[in-house]
């Protein structure tokens, strides 16, 4: 029996659908913002495992750009992106217009105090208020037990995590891990940007970090060594670096003394494209 998966353009119709959520039926969601690469997929493939539907946003959300990011240039191809999801045999792809999430009037915003004003905060100050108003849409709307993100997102995935504890919202985030080119560049929509020289420099992101890791196996247990020898290595390679930092995998905030679970995280730019990759500094 060949598969369907079915598009849907309104919220009433997705809400619809999953009011089928029980204890039999349990919704997988991945949000996205299309142009799909093997990152997306991995996550809804863990969905597929774990969950009887699953659904997949697309939807490139204007409230989390900012004045001059790329938010008429970023990448799309939806049509590529349901002959992926269909292979995968998604159930649902929910595809709605701006009118349809941002309606005429609309006032309504979500902030997470804090946790959304460092790191990625400080250069986008605005961008995590867009991402929690859009989720939190999101989540009343298809009404899911798990959404799957990608750890590549790592300030994002915290924000989300205290924005549902916050608010009271029955779905749990199922972190999956960040999926690699096979010369380390992690994936990301955005890296069709790059020039085929500023993308052999990127490569300075995922090899910094490998570095860091052998100091700390090494006994390095001092954060600020590790950040100026990682920004050292991505300085080499022209990146410009908005932040470098080593931070509690729990509160984002900068590490005084490391522990396996530290997180390593860090935003650069390679020409015009702002790219960010992060890992545990443990094994």
């Amino acid at each position: 029996m060949s598969h369907t998966t079915k598009i849907v353009n309104t919220i009433a119709e997705m809400s619809s659908i999953t009011s089928i959520r029980n204890h039999e039926h349990k919704v997988g969601f991945v949000p996205t913002m299309g142009f799909l690469h093997e990152g997306h997929l991995s996550l809804v493939k863990a969905a597929k495992e774990n969950c009887q539907i699953v659904i997949v946003s697309i939807y490139i959300n204007p409230s989390q750009f900012g004045k001059d990011e790329d938010l008429d240039s970023y990448p799309r191809n939806f049509e590529k992106d349901v002959r992926l999801l269909t292979a995968l045999k998604v159930d649902y792809i929910f595809f709605p217009s701006n009118e349809e999430m941002y309606p005429n009037g609309y006032k309504t915003w979500i902030e997470v105090d804090e946790l959304s004003s460092i790191l990625c905060g400080k250069s986008r100050p605005i961008h995590f208020k867009g991402v929690a108003t859009i989720v939190a849409k999101l989540i009343n709307i298809v009404n899911p037990n798990f959404m799957y993100m990608g750890a590549k997102d790592f300030q994002q995935i915290a924000i989300l995590k205290k924005m549902i504890k916050d608010l009271n919202f029955q779905t749990e985030i199922i972190p999956c891990p960040i999926v690699r080119e096979e010369d380390g560049l992690a994936m990301s929509s955005r890296n069709v940007y790059l020039s085929k020289e500023e993308r052999l420099r990127a490569l300075s992101l995922s090899k910094s970090i490998l570095f860091a890791k052998k100091m700390f196996l090494n006994m390095e247990t001092d954060p600020e060594k590790i950040i100026i020898k990682i920004s050292e290595i991505i300085q080499q390679s022209n990146g410009k670096i908005d932040y470098v930092e080593i931070i509690n995998p729990d509160t984002l905030q900068k590490e005084t003394s490391l522990t396996n679970e530290s997180r390593i995280v860090l935003a650069v730019k390679f020409g015009k494209t702002r790219l960010i990759d992060n890992d545990k500094i443990g094994l």
